[in-house]
């Protein structure tokens, strides 16, 4: 409980500068994925090696979102205030699924970026299809995000206001600590020498690139990325 206290307040320290919170959010997964491991003995040593190791991408992947995000929700504000003529439901419809997908990407992307390495298109949309590979899963870590926004709303409705702390202090850490619980077994199959059933939870690769067992080594150099359980073995190459 401490550690994720603490990797909650270097989170939102972090996310202050805004342009920064991409990094802070992929180190944010990549700690408490180890906490669900069993392997975190230095959190804070940990959590800023993954801090700086995905800076680039995570930004680029954080900008990204930020403008999809935007663009989503300019789009239900525009509907919603009658500044479209007539959007029609099937526009509404349209813009309903497309703000699913997104979310459900959402929720893989940083995980995936700190725990895999790939080009940023490649952990995109290695995310998209995880999320859709393992629905189930996506859903519940969709809703796991959706409990610190629940426990304010249930604060001020119901006047339990000893549940604000709580949920500012683990906002970000405790959804991410069960999202990792979720995805664990999923990112072991794709790990190299994991010698686990590959039939359990799929048995197929989210990219088309990756061998058909995860240890298996690429030779295409524009097809080849790399996948280690701590993202240091960056010699081995196996993509997810």
């Amino acid at each position: 409980m401490a550690d994720l206290f603490w990797i909650n307040i270097l989170t939102i320290i972090l996310c202050i500068p805004i342009v920064t919170a991409g990094a802070a959010f992929t180190a944010l997964h990549y700690t408490c994925l180890k906490l669900v491991r069993d392997e975190e003995s230095y959190v804070t040593k940990n959590y800023f090696k993954s801090f700086k190791d995905n800076l680039f991408q995570s930004t680029i992947i954080w900008i990204i979102a930020l403008v999809l995000g935007f663009v989503l929700g300019f789009d239900f504000y525009l509907i919603r205030n009658g500044l479209i003529d007539k959007p029609g439901a099937v526009m509404t419809a349209g813009l309903g699924i497309a703000t699913v997908l997104f979310l459900c990407t959402l929720v893989f992307v940083f995980p995936l970026q700190s725990h895999f390495v790939n080009t940023v298109g490649k952990t995109i949309k290695n995310a998209f299809l995880m999320s859709m590979t393992v629905l189930p899963k996506t859903v519940l870590m969709v809703l796991a995000w959706l409990i610190p926004i629940a426990g304010l709303v249930l604060s001020v409705l119901a006047e339990m206001h000893w549940l604000e702390p709580l949920c500012i202090l683990f906002c970000f850490s405790l959804p991410a600590y069960l999202s990792a619980l979720l995805y664990n077994k999923t990112f072991k199959k794709y790990e190299p020498n994991n010698g686990e059933d590959t039939n359990d939870d799929f048995s197929w690769s989210v990219d088309s690139d990756l061998a058909e067992e995860a240890g298996t080594e690429e030779d295409s150099s524009d097809a080849e990325t790399e996948t280690v359980s701590d993202k240091e073995e960056s010699s081995e190459s196996d993509s997810i």
